[in-house]
């Protein structure tokens, strides 16, 4: 009878250690605890790439939690988390699916943030997919012809390059090109060298030119402020005398002084041509009489 109470107490122990043990595998295989401590997190994602249930949440690379539940709300994915309590989350954490292996499993990493305001776990945070695999060969074949064609292009230039380094003529005439150039550069180090003195002579001159300018600008700078000033001067008076000069002469064309009225009188001005015209005449004729017998004078005095 003690023999089968040993027994069953044996076989109960067992079973309830297998029950243990199994329970622990699920909860390490799925994610499954039971502290009634574990915050709940909602990130919305435009696309989770194939993240499941009980994907791992990895917060700074160690494993802080797990993908509790994933749902579609108004065209965008929500993503509940349950994390462990002993993360402390900032404003400005960051949350971000990865792949975790080349066979496409997938994890959500958390970035605490250096925030010092603390994360508001009510509000839902936006998340960001950074890309795998898939995504990769994606993108490449929608570049794909635009890489074939690049690729064609690069090796029609290294044909043309190949034929340009083969053809003989061109190389030497480079050759001649790089050899002109290093006389060139042989020749202006020799100049530069043999001439070093004058140079040195040159700069010595010009700074000392610039000194004694300065000086002289310095030593003199009232009497060219007074120049200057003169000068200022100078030009505000000349102004003033073609103003004048201008209004002189618009009161002459205007015939507003007595300088006008003479110019521009008409009958003054036939005089005038009158009287030059019987000066021209009478010394034209005393200029005839002079040349043949002599000046003639003809005149009654009354």
């Amino acid at each position: 009878m003690k023999k089968e109470k040993k027994a069953e107490l044996k076989v109960g122990i067992t079973v309830i250690a297998g029950i243990i043990v199994l329970l622990w595998v699920l909860g390490w295989a799925k994610n499954f605890s039971f502290d009634s401590d574990e915050k709940t997190l909602s990130i919305a994602f435009e696309n989770v790439a194939g993240l499941s249930v009980g994907d791992i949440v990895a917060i700074q690379g160690i494993k802080g939690g797990y993908v509790e539940e994933i749902y579609n709300k108004n065209n965008v994915v929500i993503v509940d988390l349950l994390l462990a309590p002993n993360y402390d989350l900032r404003e400005d954490a960051r949350f971000s699916i990865m792949m975790i292996d080349l066979m496409g499993g997938k994890k959500i990493e958390i970035k605490p943030g250096n925030s010092v305001n603390p994360l508001d776990y009510s509000k839902v945070q936006k998340g960001e997919f950074l890309g795998d695999v898939s995504t990769t060969m994606a993108m490449l074949g929608s570049v794909q012809n635009d890489l074939v064609d690049v690729i064609y292009e690069i090796k029609d230039a290294l044909n043309s390059f190949n034929k340009l380094m083969n053809n003989s003529e061109f190389i030497d005439e480079l050759q001649n090109s790089v050899t002109s150039l290093n006389q060139l550069i042989a020749k202006t180090d020799k100049i530069i060298s043999d001439n070093s003195e004058s140079f040195s002579e040159l700069l010595t001159n010009s700074n000392e030119l610039v000194t004694n300018s300065n000086k002289f600008i310095v030593e003199n700078s009232d009497e060219l402020k007074s120049s200057i000033s003169n000068i200022n001067e100078l030009l505000k008076s000349t102004d003033g005398l073609v103003l004048k000069l201008n209004s002189f002469f618009d009161e002459v064309e205007n015939q507003e002084n007595n300088l006008g009225k003479i110019m521009y009188d008409e009958e003054l001005v036939n005089d005038l041509s009158a009287t030059l015209k019987q000066l021209k005449d009478l010394s034209e004729l005393i200029n005839k009489q002079l040349k043949e017998k002599g000046l003639k004078v003809d005149a009654d005095v009354f």
